[in-house]
């Protein structure tokens, strides 16, 4: 047996056109799932909404599925039957099967499938229903929007502007009160002084008014968590109803935060700088800035980067396009940009990128004018130090030369080690992320010692960092040494006839006298010597027989200053990626950690050596913002401050307190006191 189904549709002339297919079995099943033999496109029909099967050799059984019914011959069942000889029409939804009569012998069933809209009596149980609908005496769409449009107008925009009238109103009585009764002589229960200024500030003080304010209808969020105490004080930051919020609400509580780009300007100066420094929008985005400056929103502002109103939530991390935006051509908008473009710190690796990020340039101390340092900003490549100290790295660290071996000797200050550690002289600061100054005391006396005679268990030293004084004690210290005065030289001592034996005994006792004098000069002048105890490390100038002068010694503070750098995260770092020298997740800890970044202090024999480490050794292990997979992804507000405080960038500090970052702020100073 074959169903021949034929679709029927119209082209847009009228003309009719017939799609035939045939389908062989004795079932047939009609709805819009793809599998059915009739797939109608209709959301009237359900997926399997009906199945037509023959029951007999010349009749038809129709099924619907539960819950839904079909149209047969005008009538809505859920079942029925169709005899072949006479036909029948079947109706689900917008579409007509028509079964065409068929003969006895016939085992082909010829079946009309044309779309022809709703049925009358769908049509006429809609419109039953539309009488009894509240549509009827509703007012129409129109006379809606509008009373809609007037209640909006009046609650969201007229009653928050009387409101906010009214409330200027009010605090501009409530002033001028409070300014009238401050200037009249206080009338008051009490005459303590103090009291009396108290209530005086209570009565001036203006406190907003309680109860519900109109015009927070007009908030778009909550505020973030470090803006929360300002939930009801809108007038904080909205000085006036529908202006922006300026530059002067943000200062007047963050007075600290200074300009960015260059502070040594005017700030009229500075700011028309930043102005020029924005990037040159073109097409939309120029469009959108246009009509952004027409309604007050300024390019620059804080709130351009501070949003509020994004919810009770943290202050977001600065991404990289902020900084970016700008750098990217800085110099082709900025004349005497003391620096290079930068697009991604990232960028140079594998291989350098000029455009990628400028190598650094550390502050460092070159030249002396006087006793007075000088700092310049050097490129790192080449560069010397001249810090008036004489310290060779190579000779403290090489594990099997002299200094190791007193190492050794000194086991009970160093352990018993095979020798000396970057940690022995370099002690970190309380909050990790520099280092202290070396002291000679506590750093150097262990083996350096300044001590020049020993009385019992008392000895004598020199005092470090006061030449006059090294040489007034030396010269002391021998004057004692020198024999006391004969007796036979007293005035009152009984002695021969003659002058030969207090002659004798003078120039015995005078030249005794001169050794002791001589030897002082001999102390003094070995101790200052390019190989005594003060010449051995320090830049000694004489400018007399015994008038030695020994050049100060200084290190800049901070080499990088507008970068930012903690040892504290560095102290244990892990090799990024694998390399044939060190593999994968290697672990650096203590000299290794140092040397792994200052790998000229291994082989440095002089100490003008500046012993940075550079660009490329950083981006052995950091990335730029999303960049190599295998490196630490690391934005421009990892190191750098936007508002060029000198300080900890700010991104740098909320995720300490958050808890995602090793401490760049707060160590222990126990644990660093315990390991001296």
């Amino acid at each position: 047996m074959t169903f021949l189904v034929e679709r029927i549709s119209y082209s847009a002339q009228g003309r009719r056109i017939v799609k035939a297919i045939e389908i062989e079995g004795t079932k047939l099943t009609i709805g819009r799932h793809p599998s059915s033999d009739i797939r109608l496109a209709d959301l009237n029909a359900a997926l399997r909404h009906a199945v037509v099967q023959r029951i007999a050799p010349m009749q038809l059984q129709v099924s619907a599925e539960e819950g839904v019914g079909v149209e047969l011959d005008g009538r809505k069942v859920t079942s029925g039957t169709i005899d072949l000889a006479t036909g029948g029409d079947l109706r689900i939804g917008k579409n007509l099967l028509r079964f065409a009569p068929t003969a006895a012998e016939s085992e082909e069933i010829r079946v009309e499938v044309e779309e022809v809209g709703e049925s009358a009596a769908d049509e006429k149980e809609r419109s039953d229903v539309r009488r009894f609908a509240a549509g009827s005496v509703m007012p129409g769409k129109r006379a809606a929007s509008y009373v809609l449009v007037a209640v909006v107008l009046a609650v969201f925009l007229a009653w928050p502007l009387w409101f906010v009238s009214q409330r200027e109103q009010a605090q501009a009585q409530a002033q001028a009160q409070a300014q009238a009764q401050a200037a009249q002589p206080e009338q008051s229960a009490t005459t303590d002084p103090r009291r009396i200024a108290e209530e005086r500030r209570e009565r001036a003080e203006l406190r907003p008014a309680a109860g519900f304010a109109a015009d927070r209808l007009w908030i778009s969020g909550h505020l973030s968590q470090a803006h929360a105490s300002l939930e009801n004080n809108c007038g904080a930051c909205h000085v006036r109803p529908f202006e922006p919020v300026r530059d002067e609400s943000c200062m007047s509580c963050h007075r600290d935060i200074t300009n960015h780009g260059d502070t040594q300007r005017a700030p009229q100066e500075a700011a028309a700088r930043l102005a020029r420094s924005q990037p040159n929008l073109t097409g939309f985005a120029r469009f959108q800035l246009t009509v952004a400056e027409a309604f007050g929103h300024d390019q620059g502002r804080c709130v351009d980067c501070h949003r509020e109103h994004e919810g009770p939530l943290r202050l977001a991390n600065t991404v990289q396009s902020d900084c970016t935006g700008c750098h990217t051509d800085l110099t082709s908008r900025l004349s005497g940009v003391r620096f290079g473009n930068v697009v991604d710190f990232g960028r140079n690796a594998p291989r350098p990128d000029p455009d990628g990020h400028p190598e650094f340039r550390p502050l460092a101390l070159i030249n002396w004018e006087g006793d007075r340092p000088l700092l310049t900003r050097v490129a790192l490549r080449g560069a010397r130090e001249n810090s008036n100290l004489s310290f060779p790295h190579e000779m403290h660290l090489d594990s099997q030369g002299g200094v190791a071996q007193m190492a050794q000797r000194l086991g009970q200050r160093y352990g018993g080690r095979q020798g000396l550690s970057c940690a022995d002289c370099h002690t970190p600061t309380p909050d990790g992320t520099s280092f202290q100054p070396v002291n000679m005391e506590e750093d150097c006396s262990s083996c350096h010692s300044l001590g020049f005679q020993q009385q019992g268990n008392v000895v004598r030293t020199l005092r470090h960092g006061a030449p006059d004084q090294v040489v007034a004690d030396l010269r002391e210290f021998y004057r004692g040494r020198a024999p006391a005065r004969p007796a036979q030289l007293s005035a009152a001592a009984r002695r021969r006839p003659g002058d030969i034996g207090q002659v004798r005994a003078a120039l015995q006792y005078a030249q005794a006298r001169a050794g002791a004098n001589m030897s002082a000069v001999q102390a003094i002048q070995s101790v200052f010597r390019p190989d005594g105890a003060c010449g051995e490390c320090h830049v000694v100038n004489q400018r007399g027989p015994l008038d030695f002068h020994v050049r100060p010694v200084a290190f800049p503070t901070r080499y990088l200053l507008h970068g930012w750098f903690s040892h504290a995260p560095h102290r244990r770092t892990e090799w990024p990626r694998e390399s044939p020298a060190i593999p994968r997740g290697a672990v650096f800890e203590g000299d290794q950690a140092c040397l792994s970044c200052h790998v000229q202090a291994g082989s440095s024999r002089a100490s003008t050596d500046l012993m940075l480490p550079d660009m490329a050794s950083c981006q052995s292990c950091h990335g730029g913002e999303g960049g190599r997979r295998e490196a630490v992804e690391s934005g421009c507000a990892m190191c750098h401050d936007y508002h060029l405080n000198q300080g900890v960038p700010a991104m740098l500090v909320r995720r300490q307190a958050r808890g995602q970052r090793w401490h760049t702020t707060v160590t222990p100073v126990a644990r660093l006191t315990a390991a001296r």
